[in-house]
């Protein structure tokens, strides 16, 4: 027999080391994070779950408000102007909508604050 047909035990090869992150003392964090993440209260008291639902619910309500305003200001006068202002402010609370169901709820409430802001600044200097 050759040695090619003698059966050899098979050498395992070693795993490796699961995905992890060093911090500036060398020490080794877990990059998992518990399951609960949602859970957990922030500063201000509100879990990360409660933010977004509440900037959900709050850009809902302000683009069902702005549909009824845009509709009085095309019944008192008629504007391309009055339509891109308002559409745009429509537009940015759909933003800001999908930006906080994806866990971006700061940039989503300083988007909301300052479009609405330009929104009715813009009602006040530019329409007539």
């Amino acid at each position: 027999m050759s040695a090619s047909d003698q059966e050899t035990p098979a050498v395992e090869a070693p795993e490796a080391p699961e995905a992890s992150e060093t911090d500036e003392t060398g020490e080794i964090d877990d990059i998992e994070e518990p399951d609960d993440i949602d859970e957990a209260p922030v500063a201000g008291g509100l879990t990360p779950k409660q933010a977004r639902r509440l900037r959900v619910a709050a850009a809902s309500v302000l683009l069902v408000a702005l549909a009824v305003v845009l509709v009085i200001r095309l019944a008192s006068r008629t504007s391309v102007l009055v339509v891109g202002v308002y559409g745009l402010a429509m537009i940015l609370c759909g933003v800001v909508i999908e930006l906080s169901r994806n866990g971006r709820t700061r940039l989503a409430t300083w988007l909301l604050v300052g479009g609405l802001l330009a929104a009715l600044a813009f009602d006040w200097l530019i329409l007539p």
